[in-house]
């Protein structure tokens, strides 16, 4: 009677590894991380999540506006005017550029479109910790259907610009084409820095606060408002690094890829030196790796 007392019911399973008894048994970590390519086809299974996600975001957005949806045309419209006035009126930034109003409505709303995927990307993890909390989904779905729904505002202000440059006399072209992979390699590129900064955002909230300022100064040396062509014509004793550097930044390229689309009078001499090289390169980069570096860390978010 002793002997059968002092044997566990089954003593095998209380000397085994735990780890490989839950593997007999079919038991998993909850919420591990996946391997990559599991992740990937995750993420592909829920691509109707994604959208739906992007689409109500938006309508949600301006809901409780008296003008509703205009309200995604009027604010980067707002932007530009008062741009204009400020750099190409008073500081005289639309000197020596020709079509100065489709070129600045061009660069606010290419601009507008990354400094809006990232703010909202910063927040995409800790401003939706009950979602991240109460379901189980690929977590890339957050902050990509953050860039989705900014894409699909764009689409609004693309509209409004192509009435814009019809109305100060640009025609129509076939380099209009350009729009599409320009906007494609932008969008993997906003998605791929969102990631990045949603990871640190869901460990370090307060960086949404810091971003801003971040931006802002991303904003004023990418050629938003004026020219980088003829900045550096006028400063052409400037280090060679820093030609390189302004000619480099991933926004300048994506906004000056957009103006060579549509706007007939900026040539390819004002273009960087091998911009569409420059253009994948950007978005491999911060696409790939900013995807890799938020999958690492997949099975941390919304613990803690």
């Amino acid at each position: 009677m002793s002997q059968v007392l002092d044997t566990p019911p089954n003593a095998t399973a209380a000397h085994e590894d735990l780890a490989a008894l839950a593997a007999r048994h079919g038991l998993s970590v909850s919420g591990a991380r996946p391997s990559l390519p599991e992740y990937i086809r995750q993420l592909w299974a829920r691509r109707h999540f994604i959208s739906a996600f992007a689409t109500a975001k938006l309508t949600a957005t301006y809901s409780q506006a008296k003008l509703g949806q205009v309200w995604q045309v009027m604010t980067p419209l707002l932007n530009a005017a008062v741009y204009y006035f400020i750099f190409g009126v008073l500081l005289g930034t639309k000197r020596g550029v020709p079509d100065y109003v489709p070129f600045l409505v061009t660069g606010v709303f290419v601009w507008t479109f990354t400094q809006s995927s990232i703010m909202a990307g910063t927040r995409a993890i800790s401003g939706n910790i009950g979602l991240v909390r109460a379901l189980h989904f690929p977590r890339a779905a957050l902050p990509i259907s953050f860039c989705i729904q900014q894409l699909q505002q764009l689409m609004f202000s693309m509209a409004v610009l192509a009435v814009i440059l019809l109305a100060v006399g640009v025609p129509p072209a076939v380099s209009w084409v350009l729009v599409v992979p320009a906007l494609v390699l932008q969008f993997v590129f906003n998605a791929g820095v969102s990631m990045v900064l949603a990871r640190i955002g869901a460990k370090t909230p307060d960086i949404a606060q810091l971003m801003p300022f971040v931006l802002r100064t991303w904003m004023y040396v990418s050629g938003v408002m004026w020219s980088i062509d003829n900045l550096l014509k006028k400063h052409h004793g400037w280090p060679a690094w820093l030609d390189d550097v302004l000619r480099a930044n991933p926004a300048a390229v994506y906004i000056d890829l957009m103006r060579f689309a549509l706007i007939d009078s900026f040539h390819a001499s004002q273009l960087p030196p091998h911009v569409w090289a420059w253009a994948i390169g950007w978005a491999l980069f911060a696409g790939v790796g900013g995807f890799i570096y938020f999958w690492k860390a997949e099975e941390t978010y919304g613990r803690g």
